[in-house]
C-alpha cells in the first residue's frame, strides 16, 4: 500500500540548526531517500519552496479569489512529501521516524486512496 509522508517543518525551529547542521541532515535524508528508492520503498520525494512563494484559489459563491502565501497562519509548514510503498501503517509510521524533520516540525502519514478503485465506483 502507498503512504504519503506529509513533512511540516517548523521555521523557529529550523532556523536554529548552523548551516552545516541542517547540510547534514539534508545529506543523509538524500543517501537514505537514495536506499530506499533503490529498495523500492520510495516512490518519490520532492521539497516545496518557502510558503511565501504560494499562492491558494479559493472559489467561494461563485466568485474566484487567488491569496498569497498558506491559507491560515500556522508555525508548521508543509515542506515537502515522500510517498512510500509499505505493507501497513506501522511500517509507514517507521518510515517517518527515520526522518529527522520529525525533530524540527511533524511527519503526517497518510494512506494514499486507490484512485483506480474510485474510478471504477464512479464510472468514470
Amino acid at each position: 500500500m502507498q503512504y504519503l509522508l506529509l513533512v511540516y517543518t517548523d521555521e523557529s525551529l529550523l532556523g536554529g540548526l548552523a548551516p552545516a547542521e541542517f547540510d547534514a541532515h539534508m545529506r543523509d535524508c538524500l543517501v537514505h531517500a537514495d536506499e530506499q528508492q533503490a529498495r523500492g520503498k520510495l516512490l518519490g520525494f520532492q521539497q516545496l519552496e518557502s510558503p511565501a512563494t504560494a499562492k491558494a484559489v479559493r472559489i467561494r459563491a461563485g466568485r474566484t479569489q487567488v491569496l498569497d502565501g498558506p491559507f491560515a497562519e500556522t508555525k508548521e509548514v508543509l515542506a515537502g512529501f515522500n510517498l512510500v510503498e509499505a505493507d501497513s501503517i506501522e511500517e509507514a509510521l517507521e518510515m517517518a521516524k527515520q526522518l529527522p524533520w520529525a525533530a524540527y516540525g511533524c511527519i503526517e502519514v497518510r494512506p494514499v486512496r486507490n484512485v483506480a478503485a474510485v474510478r471504477s465506483r464512479v464510472g468514470a
